[in-house]
């Protein structure tokens, strides 16, 4: 069956980025995967996979972006029955599932510090121990991940660590955005056009009139590829003539003179009736006089552990214990406020 993505494109930039993830491809390395959204990272893991000695075994895909936090790790490591509430059967996870294969991780700098530091073990050791479980599981994995983010940035910032980059980061394939790719946006077009023409039945493809094609040349692709295809298939599916060229490129769906004004922006969601008569937790509105106050500077994880500490037992007491009342004090989403009452010890905290 023909993939509905190809690559296709004929510039330097783009030829040189695909060359270097084919050079890559038949070595057991891993790889990172750079780019905005739309260059094709995907298509670029499928190429190391297919064209690696892996190709013949599994190649398995996790949006890091898609899970919340709690369910990462299940996803990745898999977990046995009764590990944790609703685990009510053994689940194996993306690793065991890519045994033998490759498992390519998209969004990679969304993982949380936790899942980073246990992904970092499979990395080093090739093993996995699922959540629940002591018993580690050996697992034979090609890793390929990518991102849109500057992770150099993120280790600088404390927000990815810097010895999973290290591990990652053997070789490192750059895609170039659109805008430039000298001479594929017309390549570009021109296929995703004929493509879209024999999908409606069209007799033949009549091309785009000069000034679409300019228009087209001329835009700057925030999206890149997929936002090119959209702009195209729309146009062709929109005209009228399939003899003539096509002449009209619009570039936002969305764009209508009966097109919604924006609506001012939204308060936050209205407490109960009980939860608004609540008093605004001190917290908010002066420092906390507490030992964490007192803790050595020097230690500056401690004290900002402690301060956090302070500030939900500070919230927790103004709001009666009333755990979504102290949620919405704190500008926290409820499952946000689990999670740091947990991290605490005080998820159980009552009056």
């Amino acid at each position: 069956m023909e993939r509905e993505a190809q690559f296709i494109g004929q510039s330097y930039a783009f030829l040189d980025s695909v060359e270097r993830a084919s050079r890559a491809a038949g070595l057991n390395r891993p790889v990172l995967v750079i780019g905005e959204r739309g260059t094709g990272k995907e298509l670029v893991a499928e190429r190391l996979h297919r064209l690696s000695p892996r190709w013949d075994q599994p190649l398995v895909t996790m949006n890091c972006a898609a899970l919340p936090e709690n369910l990462i790790e299940a996803e990745l490591f898999g977990h046995e029955a009764g590990a944790f509430t609703g685990a009510t059967k053994v689940r194996v996870g993306r690793f065991e599932e890519a045994h033998g294969g490759t498992l390519f991780l998209d969004e990679l700098a969304t993982l949380s510090m936790g899942a980073q530091e246990r992904l970092l073990r499979a990395v080093e050791y090739g093993e996995v121990t699922r959540i629940g479980s002591s018993r580690p599981i050996r697992v034979d994995v090609r890793i390929v991940a990518a991102t849109n983010e500057n992770l150099p940035e993120l280790v600088e910032k404390g927000r990815f660590r810097a010895d999973l980059l290290d591990r990652l980061s053997f070789e490192v394939v750059t895609l170039p955005p659109l805008r430039v790719r000298e001479g594929d946006v017309p390549v570009l077009s021109e296929h995703f056009a004929r493509r879209m023409a024999s999908e409606l039945g069209w007799p033949h493809w009549p091309g785009f009139s000069a000034a679409a094609s300019q228009t087209l040349a001329d835009h700057d692709w925030p999206g890149n590829v997929r936002e090119l295809r959209n702009v195209v298939e729309r146009a062709v599916y929109r005209w009228d003539d399939p003899e003539t060229p096509v002449d009209a490129i619009q570039f936002d769906p969305f764009d209508s003179p009966w097109r919604p004004a924006a609506s001012p922006p939204s308060a936050a969601p209205a407490a109960t009736a009980a939860e608004a008569s609540l008093p605004m937790p001190a917290a908010m509105t002066a420092p906390v006089t507490t030992a964490a106050a007192h803790l050595d500077c020097d230690d500056f994880r401690a004290a900002v552990l402690g301060h956090e500490k302070a500030l939900l037992e500070a919230a927790l007491k103004r709001c009666r214990f009333n755990q979504r009342a102290t949620a919405l004090a704190l500008k926290l989403s409820y499952d946000q406020l689990r999670h740091a009452l947990r991290r605490h010890d005080l998820l159980d905290r009552q009056a």
